[in-house]
């Protein structure tokens, strides 16, 4: 049976739908009313909190940290400062991504690392001879995403931080409510956005804080059903729709490498060994990935005549979808729409998908499969860049 989190008090009383789902083993809210409608407009419009403690999190420390964080992502850790955070993935020996998460760097052997999955057993094997201690604080840390447009506005009013000055992707210490916190300038919305970090005890004050002086700002709790249209918006991949780990994977064609998700640039081959660097070297001389992750625009107009065909008013999807759904070019399946959702701040359908390398060009068009009472038709769609939306406030400095 799930448990709550830290805050479960709290979200408890403000879930008036009681529609929870099972988040690596705590209860989470999928939504707090009987429609995400008002949590989606909180994270474009105005300041959304979001209770991201199910994340796994580990602190790792030791004179050979940075040697250990190195030998397993794919990004280079020695350009990283104390202070910055990474957005980064690590593979198998086959060059196959077993999981993607961020890394803190809290002081100079220092690191703070978040996962989706657990990850404990895979550092420390990669661990074995290094002197370096990993410590898994996911019982012990919380974390709330404050995501927004006036989310700085608000952290600036309850935070004793330098919250005006942060810049994106790094991490500063700080106060609220008394409690000391981490606050790093980093989401999973493709807005402005922060991550709060704190000892578990303490985070029903630092919620109570944010969500008692953010009134003003029109702060709005938020559930996963918002949070999964936004990262759909911002191009943001998630583990076992976009991909497989490859430690579950059933069938290699269910392993991806960073490549063929869109996480390329995280690769740095011209670092040091790291666990996969030859398969993806090889992959690379090879010609590189044989499938890629794109953003599809569907053709709105054909989606409103095929259900006009059938006498219905045509429905835009009320929650995002991850269920894979073929893509197509003319009569050949070239790949799979993985996440569809309707963005209500750009008012089109869209979707990530994986399709063939050859396809994967923006402009270029192809067909997606969608099902009315029961009929399966394709539709146009257009191969786009992402993310899709990417506002300039979302990496802007300093924050007013």
């Amino acid at each position: 049976m799930p448990i709550g989190t830290a805050v479960h008090e709290r979200t408890f009383k403000l879930c008036e739908s009681l529609n929870y789902r099972e988040w690596s083993g705590y209860y989470a809210v999928s939504v707090y009313e009987t429609h995400h409608e008002h949590e989606y407009n909180a994270i474009r419009n105005a300041a959304a909190l979001i209770d991201v403690t199910p994340l796994f999190k580990y602190l790792v420390a030791g004179r050979d940290a940075t040697k250990l964080v190195n030998r397993v992502i794919t990004r280079d850790i020695n350009k990283v400062s104390v202070g910055q955070v990474i957005y980064c993935c690590w593979c198998d020996e086959q060059g196959k991504v077993i999981d993607d998460g961020t890394v803190s760097r809290l002081a100079e052997n220092t690191y703070r690392w978040t996962a989706a999955d657990p990850s404990l057993r895979w550092f420390r094997q990669n661990a074995l001879g290094l002197d370096v201690s990993i410590e898994d604080i996911s019982e012990t840390v919380a974390a709330l995403a404050l995501q927004g447009p006036t989310s700085g506005r608000l952290l600036k009013k309850v935070a004793e931080a330098d919250i005006a000055h942060l810049k994106y992707f790094c991490v500063t210490q700080g106060k609220i409510a008394g409690v000391p916190v981490d606050i790093s300038r980093t989401g999973y919305t493709g807005d402005l956005g922060y991550e709060i970090w704190m000892p578990w005890h303490d985070a029903v004050k630092v919620w109570d804080a944010i969500m008692d002086g953010g009134r003003e700002y029109d702060v709005h709790a938020a559930g996963m059903l918002a949070l999964d249209v936004a990262r759909i918006e911002a191009g943001l991949i998630l583990i076992e729709v976009e991909y497989f780990s490859s430690k579950k994977a059933l069938i290699e064609s269910q392993k991806y490498s960073p490549y063929e998700i869109g996480l390329g640039r995280l690769v740095h081959l011209e670092k040091e060994h790291f666990v996969g660097r030859s398969a993806l070297l090889a992959e690379k001389k090879a010609g590189g990935a044989k499938r890629r992750l794109v953003g599809l625009e569907i053709d709105w107009t054909e989606v409103e005549k095929r259900h006009q065909e059938v006498g219905l008013a045509p429905q835009a999807p009320s929650i995002a979808s991850r269920v894979a759904v073929p893509v197509y070019s003319g009569h050949s399946q070239v790949g799979k729409a993985t996440s569809t959702t309707w963005s209500p701040i750009l008012k089109k359908m869209i979707a990530l998908a994986s399709v063939s390398a050859d396809r994967a060009e923006p402009g270029t068009r192809l067909q997606m499969e969608l099902t009315v009472e029961a009929v399966r038709h394709k539709v146009p769609v257009t191969v786009v860049a992402l993310p899709f939306f990417h506002p300039p406030r979302k990496t802007a400095t300093p924050v007013l």
